[in-house]
């Protein structure tokens, strides 16, 4: 069973790897457009702040995962299995398809799918699946309104510099923006797999491995054990290393054409939305943050200037990203309910 548990906490970490790998154009897209940094200069900036991180916000985000959505006292091994093989089976498929979908709501369908695959829709903790639901359509919205807003306030009050002098600073500020939202997104997604992990191990009785290692800092309080968190931001930060290539051209002017500005009032309104979920314990997706800023920002430059055939595919497989994944992860716990669980009796 140990055996099994430790590959299990290995393919927790190899969705984690592939969140940053699906994300990292989420994250690089806009400062790779707009020619602030070359791709390779991008990825190591934003992989940085991703595993930073981890000495930045607590673990809130991680427990409303790993107690908030579904019955704990049913969940097993087996279940937390299938859960991480459909998320990394969709990730891999959208990936794929080139199109920047939701790691998170892929992990969390994945979760629920194998949940009720072994108890029935009962075990579905339906309260904590309220804010999750609700963010689907608020983080993008949010990231639009607050992208909408920076972009026009940034417009009056640089209305009177030359276009060279704007360009040349936003050029600058874009490298804080582009870092400041690589930290939020380190911040809440790494905790989804440490949320995950917990789950695992609480499932499996070694709920003490949980919290060894656990170090207070002084400016933040850490639920779980540091191993866990740095194991989890460092994971996501090599994804993003390595970059999801496919879909930073989506991203990055699939959507709209970003100037260095665009591509500032974008971040910042994105890493706004992403900072003020994870301090509010809510996981939200940060891909539908991001477009939802990029949209915003590309707006206020008229309706046509918005690509919105990305938009429409976009949302449409927003929309199929958590019964696929509950789908994926149900089957995936039927196979492993009937070949390895009787194995490890």
């Amino acid at each position: 069973m140990l055996t099994l548990i430790i590959f299990i906490i290995f393919a927790a970490l190899v969705f984690d790897f592939l969140n940053g790998f699906h994300d990292a154009a989420n994250s690089i897209a806009t400062v790779v457009s707009t020619r602030v940094l070359s791709p390779g200069q991008a990825v190591v900036w934003a992989a940085f702040f991703n595993f930073m991180a981890a000495f930045v916000f607590g673990t809130g985000v991680a427990k409303t995962i790993g107690t908030g959505l579904v019955d704990t006292r049913v969940i097993d091994v087996y279940v937390v299995l299938g859960g991480l093989c459909g998320a990394i089976v969709w990730n891999i498929i959208t990936w794929l398809l080139a199109l920047p979908t939701s790691s998170s709501h892929a992990l969390f369908g994945a979760i629920g799918g194998a949940a009720i695959a072994k108890g029935g829709v009962g075990v579905v903790l339906w309260a904590g699946w309220v804010p999750i639901v609700l963010f689907i359509f608020l983080s993008p919205l949010i990231g639009f309104i607050l992208g909408a807003i920076n972009m026009i306030a940034v417009a009056w009050i640089f209305r009177s510099s030359t276009p060279q002098r704007v360009d040349l600073l936003f050029r600058r500020l874009q490298l804080l923006s582009a870092g400041v939202y690589s930290l939020g997104h380190g911040g809440n997604d790494a905790q989804k797999t440490m949320g995950i992990i917990v789950m695992l191990l609480t499932a499996a009785g070694y709920e003490q491995w949980a919290y060894w290692g656990r170090v207070h800092l002084p400016w933040q309080h850490h639920e779980y054990g540091m191993p866990i968190i740095l194991a989890c931001n460092g994971a996501i930060a090599m994804g993003t290393l390595f970059g999801g290539w496919r879909i930073v051209k989506t991203m990055g002017s699939g959507i709209t054409r970003l100037q260095p500005v665009g591509g500032f009032c974008a971040e910042l309104s994105a890493a706004t939305t992403i900072i003020g979920a994870t301090l509010g314990h809510i996981p939200i997706s940060t891909t539908h943050a991001i477009t939802g800023a990029i949209l915003g920002v590309g707006t206020t430059k008229g309706v046509r200037s918005v690509r919105w055939i990305w938009g429409q595919r976009i949302v449409t497989a927003w929309i199929l990203t958590l019964p696929c994944s509950a789908f994926i992860a149900a089957i995936t716990y039927f196979i492993v309910h009937l070949t390895i669980e009787p194995m490890m009796r």
